[in-house]
């Protein structure tokens, strides 16, 4: 995981296949911008060298926060750092824990999602009604009745999966039987589980983990994880909790400005980003970014752990009875 303090970008030019080129580049450094500028400018020699010699990459890379480009780290304004667990401010004003290895997971509540078995029965009857359309009215026929076949399952099948999960206690009990099963398949384990606005966030407290690796991907699956968080977690060797409200969940309206929100901010730029934060710090002061609901199994907590889970809880008021957004 990095998250650095400062940054550059540098541009070369040269030829690839006979064409000019521009290159970008992106350098970074937590001692000083002239350390930032000096890797930027070796990654851009770099990748122009690369390009002429025949390698398939892209010519500049994307200017984003957080999801960006593979081997390009985290690009928020840092908060606080404790040790190696660092609080940053993200692209729309929220704060977030990045942990080089204590397992957090997102499970959102899906209500919406479609087995692969559903997809296939959808299939099948469609392909189904497109013979008896074929034999009826010939092609036209045939694509008529696939299409109607298709979303008429689909829409009947959904229907099901939403009063099946109703009766088993809705999509919030489903998250939490999924995290009592892993709880009870690793019983020197301790995950401490927090309610969020659309899901449940999942600490495991009992070890450490590599965001990359077999043990964190096992446990993400098992839990059901967000997958875009998962590939996140891979992409940046990071885990991650946000730590504050979603703006738009305690009333603060528009976006954090300046847009787009990516650090460093023009010096020109930082009042008007400062009193907007103003704004949304005060607003979020009066609800909690998640809720302790309970803690599982009954291993120790990983003395690695203990510092990071307390900072998350302080942070996020999870231990509160403030509303959560």
């Amino acid at each position: 995981m990095l998250v650095p303090a400062y940054w550059s970008e540098a541009t070369v030019v040269g030829e690839v296949d006979g064409d000019r080129t521009k290159v970008k580049r992106f350098g970074w450094s937590d001692v000083d911008e002239s350390a930032a500028r000096r890797m930027a400018e070796e990654r851009a020699r770099d990748a122009l060298a690369r390009l002429q010699r025949g390698e398939d990459m892209p010519e500049s890379e994307p200017k984003v926060p957080y999801n960006g480009a593979e081997g390009v780290p985290i690009r928020e304004e840092i908060v606080r750092r404790a040790g190696d667990t660092v609080i940053t401010r993200n692209s729309y004003g929220a704060l977030c824990l990045n942990t080089p290895d204590v397992f957090f997971a997102d499970i959102d509540f899906d209500v919406s999602r479609v087995s692969g078995t559903s997809c296939l029965i959808s299939l099948g009857v469609g392909i189904a009604l497109s013979v008896v359309g074929f034999a009826e009215s010939g092609p036209r026929g045939a694509f008529i009745g696939f299409v109607a076949g298709v979303v008429a399952a689909t829409l009947v099948l959904a229907a099901l999966g939403r009063a099946w999960s109703h009766l088993r206690g809705g999509p919030v009990r489903a998250a939490e039987r999924r995290v009592a099963r892993v709880a009870a398949r690793n019983p020197n384990g301790r995950f401490e589980v927090y309610r969020t606005p659309a899901g449940l966030r999942v600490l495991a407290a009992h070890d450490v983990f590599d965001p990359a690796g077999d043990a964190a991907r096992a446990l993400f699956a098992a839990l059901g994880a967000d997958p875009v968080y998962v590939t996140m977690c891979r992409r940046q060797r990071c885990f991650r909790a946000r730590l504050s409200a979603k703006p738009w969940r305690i009333g603060v309206t528009g976006h954090m400005k300046p847009r787009p929100g990516v650090w460093p901010v023009d010096p020109t730029r930082r009042a008007e980003r400062a009193a907007w934060l103003a704004d949304y710090d005060r607003a979020a002061a009066a609800f909690a970014a998640c809720r302790h609901v309970q803690t599982l199994g009954l291993g120790a907590e990983h003395p690695r752990v203990a510092p990071v889970r307390r900072l998350h809880d302080e942070w996020s008021r999870s231990r509160t009875t403030l509303p959560i957004a």
